[in-house]
């Protein structure tokens, strides 16, 4: 006799698949509202290919502010990817924790804003540094939920999940780097962002993942 089950799916719920879909539109919107925050500069007339070029050069700092920002949002999106690419089970446990992150995403290009406006400023780099931590606490959350059960896939290594949550803290320790930084040299703030891969080399020596 045929059965009238249906066929047991291999990749993620349907539930899941809407929560990955709709966390992938909200990066995309946050990374995209980034550059509506630059906006064209105004030159009065009758002007020179000089004064063209020196407006755009006032505009340094919203590009600077810009670059990093984009390339901040993209690697924690690649991030959500690694870690939902281990979920195989739908948990209403994601949800929360991942509107709390999703929420910080968005709440970027402001961040982003205020800083460029405010380039070397105290306050202003410290804010973007600091949301910065925040968000890499909230990644880390979202993290432990996807790749411990039972929302992994049972095929998941231990080592792959280590290094995914090992990742996650290194950017918590960058992004906190950078916060104590920017309070100390504003200027550097930002650029102290940097610090993020070596974290992640010295804590793959220190820990391995296992």
């Amino acid at each position: 006799m045929e059965s009238t089950h249906a066929p047991e799916a291999h990749g993620p719920g349907h539930a899941l698949e809407r929560l990955i879909f709709f966390s992938d539109a909200v990066f995309a919107i946050a990374i995209t509202l980034l550059i509506i925050e630059i906006h064209v500069p105004e030159v009065h007339q009758p002007a020179s290919d000089l004064d063209y070029l020196s407006a755009l050069a006032r505009l340094t700092p919203d590009f600077v502010s810009f670059f990093i920002s984009f390339f901040v949002i993209g690697a924690f999106w690649a991030g959500h990817h690694r870690a939902f690419d281990c979920a195989r089970h739908w948990s209403p446990r994601l949800i929360m924790p991942n509107l709390f992150m999703l929420s910080a995403i968005a709440a970027m290009p402001f961040f982003t804003a205020f800083s460029s406006e405010y380039y070397g400023q105290r306050v202003p780099v410290a804010f973007y540094t600091g949301w910065m931590t925040v968000i890499a606490v909230l990644n880390i959350w979202v993290q432990r939920i996807a790749t411990a059960p039972p929302v992994v896939g049972e095929r998941i290594s231990s080592q792959h999940r280590g290094m995914i949550r090992q990742r996650g803290l290194a950017v918590l320790l960058g992004a906190g780097s950078a916060f104590v930084v920017s309070l100390i040299q504003p200027f550097a703030g930002q650029m102290a962002l940097a610090t993020i891969p070596l974290w992640r080399l010295a804590l793959n020596r220190i820990a391995p993942p296992r």
